[in-house]
């Protein structure tokens, strides 16, 4: 019997994507619900796993753009066993020591999914399924023997380094198209650049005060926990504050109509390999301190793994990106279309400051919030990151009136 395998939906506003990576090579023994395609979305990458066991038939290639519904490829099921059950009836002839092509292909993946074969992350599986690579040949220094996507560019190395050219250099340049999710957000920054009237407005607050709090009780809020007690949760709970305040900031515009949020869902941008992502904090404001550290702490973790669906990143009523964890000491980022505003957070530098007449050493971070002045005026952005400064300073507040 065959079993189409088709691109499952993976969102409303979903109707396309592309066929990343087959984490599955073509003739190979597969299980029902193992991980067999990668499917990129202008929102995510999710893994689509095998809608039966069976042996793998590829209809459509790695890098194509397919359809929501389309069938890429199928499952003959009821062959996972033929080759091995025949074997040893097969009569003891030279020429039966030659496998059949799909038994061939089929025993390099049982030994594959042998005891101790080594678990790879979904970005180093594409990389060894792209390549050609065998997975049980790839030392893995992640947790546990897992295997890094830096392991298997390692192991890629010899088979991927370019023939030497006449003269015995280097090619000079490399060409790649440009992903989904890159292209995605590409067209959102021009969309903000284009559509929006954006204009940045800061500030700078004096983190002394938190990193004091953090100092005193993060050995024991990890411990009541088990998460730290980072900067972001501070921000996000100022910010909800903030928003409440001055809900303009929380709005958007659609068509000629001024759309105001009365919920808080804050975006927290998350860098990966493949680009931007930014997944949702929903009703952020309802959310202690260990709750907001923890969802961020897993939603990063599997955004960074490729394992976050697409109705995490749908969404949100305002974002708050940090450059600072790279060393950036200001910027102005763009709002995340079709939200009115961003907050951009900095690096901390110990700097001079004045303070009751005296000249003081404090660590300093610079705030900026770019923003639509078509829906939010310079009074409103400044008033703003005023709010945000003096919940920084006295965070007592913010645990408070939690």
């Amino acid at each position: 019997m065959r079993q189409d395998i088709l691109v499952p939906s993976v969102g409303e506003s979903v109707t396309q994507g592309t066929l990343a990576a087959w984490l599955k090579g073509e003739g190979q023994s597969v299980q029902e619900g193992e991980e067999l395609f990668e499917l990129e979305t202008d929102k995510a990458t999710v893994a689509v796993p095998a809608p039966a066991s069976g042996i793998l038939h590829i209809q459509v290639e790695a890098g194509s753009d397919v359809k929501i519904g389309a069938v890429v490829g199928v499952v003959e099921t009821g062959q996972v066993q033929a080759p091995m059950a025949a074997a040893p009836a097969a009569p003891p002839a030279p020429q039966a020591t030659t496998p059949a092509p799909a038994a061939a292909a089929a025993v390099p993946a049982a030994a594959e999914r042998s005891a101790g074969s080594p678990q790879a992350s979904p970005l180093a599986r594409r990389i060894i399924a792209e390549r050609g690579l065998e997975a049980g040949r790839i030392a893995g220094t992640g947790p546990g023997g897992r295997i890094t996507k830096d392991d298997a560019l390692r192991a890629a190395e010899p088979a991927a380094a370019p023939p030497a050219a006449a003269g015995g250099g280097a090619e000079r340049e490399t060409r790649q198209p440009m992903s989904r999710l890159r292209r995605a957000l590409a067209e959102r920054l021009v969309a903000a650049r284009r559509e929006t009237a954006l204009t940045t407005t800061f500030n700078e607050a004096d983190l002394g005060e938190v990193q004091e709090l953090r100092r005193r009780y993060g050995e024991d809020f990890e411990k009541r926990h088990g998460v730290r007690l980072g900067l972001m949760s501070f921000f996000v709970k100022a910010s909800c504050r903030a928003l409440a305040a001055l809900p303009a900031v929380n709005s958007r515009i659609e068509g000629g109509d001024i759309v105001t949020c009365r919920y808080y869902d804050i975006g927290v941008a998350v860098s990966t390999e493949r680009g931007l992502v930014v997944p949702v904090l929903r009703d952020a404001d309802t959310l202690s301190f260990a709750d907001i550290e923890k969802k961020l702490a897993e939603l990063a973790q599997r955004a960074r793994e490729r394992r976050i669906g697409p109705e995490e990143l749908a969404g949100g009523t305002f974002t708050i990106t940090n450059g600072g964890v790279f060393g950036s000491l200001l910027s102005a980022p763009l709002p995340n279309h079709p939200q009115a505003a961003i907050l951009g957070l900095h690096a901390i530098q110990r700097r001079p400051v004045a303070r009751e007449e005296q000249v003081v050493i404090r660590p300093m971070m610079y705030l900026a919030l770019s923003y639509d002045h078509r829906l939010i005026d310079g009074r409103e952005a400044v008033q703003f990151l005023v709010l945000i400064r003096k919940m920084i300073e006295e965070p007592e507040r913010l645990l408070l009136e939690q």
